[in-house]
């Protein structure tokens, strides 16, 4: 599988998140929580997909907002062959710290780094 990150890859609809939410937690770190549904979404799509949750009452500015997003599927694109064929969501559950734009970039792809490979051993 190529590492692109198609349309198919994502989630979409307000129902998927809210049935992926109900899931259970997968994984949680110092920024983010990822949480995916009890059974696999093989009846939709037979791959992996992407929904991310970052709210404006945790990253003020839309350029935050904006990286973390673009680091956080970038980091998804890479591991995506080797994920369980269900849904993932990333939430941010915490005040992003005052830092640099590349200081959070690097902090974002080593936390969602980290929490990929425990969904992949999960």
């Amino acid at each position: 599988m190529r590492a692109t990150f198609p349309a198919t890859a994502r989630l979409h609809s307000p129902t998927e998140y809210a049935q992926a939410l109900k899931g259970r937690r997968i994984a949680r770190g110092a920024l983010f929580v990822v949480t995916s549904p009890r059974s696999p979404n093989s009846e939709q799509a037979p791959q992996a997909r992407l929904g991310l949750i970052i709210p404006k009452r945790y990253a003020n500015k839309a350029v935050t907002r904006n990286a973390i997003k673009r680091v956080i599927r970038e980091s998804f694109r890479h591991t995506r062959a080797q994920l369980m064929p269900t849904d993932y969501v990333f939430r941010l559950h915490s005040k992003i710290p005052p830092s640099s734009l590349t200081q959070l970039k690097l902090l974002v792809r080593q936390e969602a780094d980290t929490l990929l490979s425990k969904a992949c051993r999960s």
